[in-house]
C-alpha cells in the first residue's frame, strides 16, 4: 500500500483529470469557454465523420493552447503513407500525445486490422509522441473475449506509455481486472474510464446532432451506458471516491481519470470543480 490517503489521490485525480470529446460543431467554443487550459481533452474517432473530424478539432484545440490527445482508430487510417501524414500534421501543431484503440470501423478502410499494427508503424517511425495509449476492458469487450483483451495488452505494452479504459462503473470489478493484467505482466499506468455526471435527456439531443446513421450507432452502443448512468444506485461521485481509494494501492496502478463528457463540458467541470473544493476541504479537516 501506498502512504497516500484517499483524500489525496481524489485530489490528485481530479487535478489531473482529462476529458474525452466528440467532434460536433459546436465542441470547439465549449471547450475554450467552459474548460481550463490545464485539463487534457481527447477527442474521439467514428467512422461515420472520418480522421478529418477527429484531426480538425484536435488541431484547433492544440493551436489555442490545449494538450491534446487525438484518437487514432487504426482501423480508419488507409495505410502507413496517411499515418506519416496524419504524425506530420499533428507534430506541426505541437500535439505530443495519442490514443490508438482498434476503432469500430468495418471493414476497416485499409491495411490495419487493429492498433497494434498501427502502434508498430509509429514505433518504426521512431516514436513521434512521448505519450501513446492503448484500450484496457474493465467491462468486457462485446465482441472480444477478456482473455484476448488482457493478452492484446501484453502484445501492445512495448508499443504504449499508459492503458485507458473503457469506461466503467464499478469499482470491485476494476480492481479484480486491473490485478489480473498486472499478474500477466502489464505494469502500464492505468488511466479509468469515468462517465461525467451528464443529463440522459442532453445525452439523446446530443446524439441528433452527429447525423442520423451515426447517432442511430451511437445509441445501440451506449444503451447499457443509458442504463447504468440512470440507475437509481449508480453515483458518479461515489464511483470516483472509490476509484480514488484504489489508486493509494500501487501494485493496482490507477494513475488517472479519463471523464466521458458526452460534451456536456459546462456540466462536468462544474462537477469536478465542485468534487475537488469537497476534497481540499476533507483535507484541511484531518491536518
Amino acid at each position: 500500500m501506498s502512504n497516500e490517503l484517499p483524500t489525496v489521490a481524489l485530489t490528485r485525480l481530479l487535478q489531473g483529470a482529462r476529458y474525452e470529446v466528440m467532434p460536433t460543431p459546436t465542441i470547439a467554443d465549449k471547450v475554450r469557454e467552459f474548460v481550463p487550459l490545464s485539463t487534457p481533452v481527447t477527442v474521439t474517432a467514428a467512422p461515420g465523420r472520418g480522421l478529418a473530424a477527429t484531426l480538425d478539432l484536435a488541431t484547433s484545440l492544440a493551436d489555442a493552447g490545449y494538450a491534446v490527445v487525438p484518437h487514432l482508430a487504426a482501423r480508419m487510417v488507409s495505410g502507413r503513407e496517411e499515418l506519416a501524414d496524419v504524425v506530420a500534421r499533428l507534430r506541426e501543431h505541437g500535439v505530443t500525445a495519442l490514443f490508438v484503440p482498434a476503432g469500430d470501423a468495418d471493414p476497416p478502410v485499409g491495411a490495419y486490422h487493429g492498433a497494434l499494427d498501427l502502434l508498430r508503424d509509429l514505433d518504426e517511425m521512431g516514436h513521434p509522441f512521448t505519450q501513446v495509449g492503448i484500450t484496457g476492458y474493465p467491462e468486457s469487450h462485446p465482441t472480444i473475449d477478456d482473455d484476448i483483451t488482457v493478452q492484446s495488452m501484453w502484445d501492445k505494452r512495448r508499443y504504449a506509455t499508459h492503458i485507458v479504459s473503457n469506461m466503467t462503473f464499478d469499482a470491485e470489478n476494476l480492481a479484480t481486472w486491473a490485478e489480473r493484467v498486472r499478474r500477466r505482466g502489464v505494469g502500464l499506468p492505468l488511466l479509468v474510464g469515468v462517465p461525467g455526471p451528464v443529463e440522459r435527456t442532453k445525452l439523446l439531443g446530443m446524439a441528433t446532432t452527429i447525423g442520423v446513421g451515426q447517432s442511430l450507432r451511437f445509441l445501440r452502443k451506449q444503451r447499457s451506458v443509458f442504463a447504468r448512468i440512470a440507475s437509481p444506485g449508480y453515483s458518479t461521485d461515489t464511483f470516483v471516491s472509490r476509484v480514488a481509494t484504489l489508486a493509494t494501492n500501487e501494485a493496482i496502478g490507477v494513475e488517472g481519470l479519463h471523464v466521458f463528457t458526452f460534451n456536456q463540458v459546462e456540466g462536468v467541470e462544474a462537477w469536478r470543480q465542485r468534487m475537488l473544493e469537497a476534497a481540499v476541504a476533507a483535507r484541511s479537516r484531518t491536518r
